[in-house]
């Protein structure tokens, strides 16, 4: 792609220039949008519950506001890194072709980097990757009471990487996303605690505590 060849290699530095200038205006619209969606979904915007949108609308809980904002953050900022990630590479690349360099090589060597930071990373790609739907999906937020092994505690946080619970000694748990195998949430569906293992059969926990 060349620019202005009556410039010869200045006119190559304009055209790479005006390349970088479009790539930030273009992420800046990205980023602007996005941030409008992202309040759109924290203020509850009705838009977002129409059919199409249905894979979306346990984001929109009009019920939990505090949950709502976060999984909107969160999938708003990883969009946000996404956009920019993409835009920067290709507006880079663009704009060594336009001063002529040959990017073939460059790409083989970013390639080989790119393999050796993901085999790196593979762990926090994972936690990332599976934060991602859990986030997604609804399995549980913030205020819900849920069950990761043998701990139990209630969310404070939930974020890409890490699930952050308290228990009920006040213990602070940081749960890497990977981790979590399985999730049992007291705060969906009917839970009911089971009986203390001191009370008479057929009788509640609460009944046991009135005979004592």
């Amino acid at each position: 792609m060349t620019f202005f060849p009556s410039l010869g290699y200045g006119g190559r530095i304009i055209g790479a220039l005006i390349i970088l200038v479009c790539a930030l205006l273009l992420w800046l619209v990205i980023r602007a949008l996005i941030a409008r969606a992202v309040r759109r979904v924290q203020n509850g915007d009705t838009v977002f519950k129409k059919a199409h949108l249905a894979w979306a609308q346990p984001v929109f809980r009009p019920f939990d506001s505090a949950r709502r904002v976060q999984r909107a953050q969160t999938i708003g900022g990883l969009l946000s890194s996404i956009a920019a990630g993409t835009i920067a590479t290709v507006a880079v690349l663009m704009a060594i072709d336009t001063l002529g360099f040959v990017i073939g090589p460059i790409l083989a060597s970013v390639g080989i980097v790119g393999i050796a930071i993901g085999f790196g990373a593979r762990e926090v790609i994972r936690d990332a990757f599976l934060g991602f739907f859990i986030t997604i999906e609804d399995q549980y937020g913030i205020g819900d009471t849920i069950e990761v092994g043998e701990t139990v505690g209630v969310v404070e946080s939930l974020g890409l990487r890490i699930t952050r619970l308290v228990d009920a000694d006040g213990a602070v748990w940081y749960i890497r996303n990977g981790d979590i195998a399985k999730v049992g949430n007291r705060s969906q569906g009917s839970y009911v605690a089971p009986e203390s293992p001191d009370a008479p059969v057929g009788t509640t926990s609460s009944a046991a505590e009135g005979q004592a």
